[in-house]
């Protein structure tokens, strides 16, 4: 990688990471299904030209778009909230492993003992997370982000497998799929879901517009851009540097404590998920 494309990668980790910290500023102020509906919904406006439909890989396109969008956001945004931003950042990485166990099962892929220890790291890492008396009380909120790293997983497996379709028509279809049913979630579930929207400020709707705009687009964009150039294992390691940022500014800029039991456990679990990336490469390149 060049040191130009390696300082854009750089780039991408730290809107990623920063994400995290916007996105938790204006969940104060807004429910999280109403955040995720006015996310998807300004994405809709944006990327509506890139709708396209793709005769015989629909089915594929709906399947990636309920995941990466009305189910695996929401359960994301909803752990957010009840959450601390820096365990979730952490937390979220399990879809590396998630998605590695999907191939065993879904794609037939071989996985040595090397991986199964990464994969096992992961996951004992956030276990130690999850026993922090710190992390009891909002314990629900990693189990959705669990269930959202799940999910989406699902639809990795399902992205490895589609070709020739644009990333802005994916992120499309996402938001298309997503909107409606994030909204009707919403009036389902959230109350005063006008005033909300009324009394928001210029700080509160920050953070949807930063998701919205840098994180999905600039950033969705430019690692797209980056993996037509490079293989995939190539740059997964390096986007590790995300929750890392986010750990950084959620102590700098929230406040947020860190206990020794979650500095290990993220240790842990970041490791794993290293471990795992690293080995996907040595495969590709050496074919064991």
């Amino acid at each position: 990688m060049t040191p130009l494309h390696l300082g854009f990668m750089v780039l991408i980790n730290l809107i990623w990471g920063f994400a995290l910290i916007a996105a938790k500023v204006s969940l104060d102020h807004f429910p999280p299904l109403l955040f995720a509906a006015l996310r998807f919904i300004l994405i809709v406006a944006v990327l509506f030209p890139f709708l396209k439909v793709h005769r015989g890989r629909m089915k594929q396109v709906i399947i990636i778009a309920l995941c990466a969008g009305p189910v695996g956001f929401g359960f994301f945004f909803l752990g957010l909230a009840l959450s601390n931003a820096s365990v979730v950042a952490v937390t979220s990485q399990l879809g590396v492993p998630f998605a590695t166990i999907m191939s065993i099962v879904f794609l037939k892929e071989e996985v040595h003992w090397r991986r199964w220890l990464g994969i096992s790291l992961s996951f004992l890492g956030v276990m130690v997370i999850s026993f922090d008396p710190a992390v009891f009380s909002y314990i629900d909120g990693l189990l959705f982000v669990v269930a959202s790293a799940l999910v989406g997983s699902v639809g990795t497996i399902y992205q490895r497998q589609i070709k020739n379709v644009g990333v802005f028509e994916l992120q499309a279809w996402v938001a298309v799929a997503a909107a409606p049913l994030m909204l009707g979630a919403s009036l389902i579930f959230e109350r005063d879901l006008v005033e909300t929207i009324m009394t928001a400020n210029l700080l509160d709707w920050s953070g949807i517009l930063y998701v919205a705009f840098a994180s999905s687009l600039v950033g969705h964009a430019g690692i797209y851009y980056l993996l037509q150039r490079y293989e995939v294992t190539q740059t997964a390691p390096l986007t590790l540097l995300a929750p890392i940022f986010t750990v950084f500014f959620a102590v700098l800029l929230l406040g947020e404590v860190l206990t020794t039991r979650m500095l290990v456990g993220a240790l842990i679990a970041l490791t794993g998920v290293l471990i795992v990336s690293i080995r996907q490469k040595r495969i590709v390149d050496t074919g064991f």
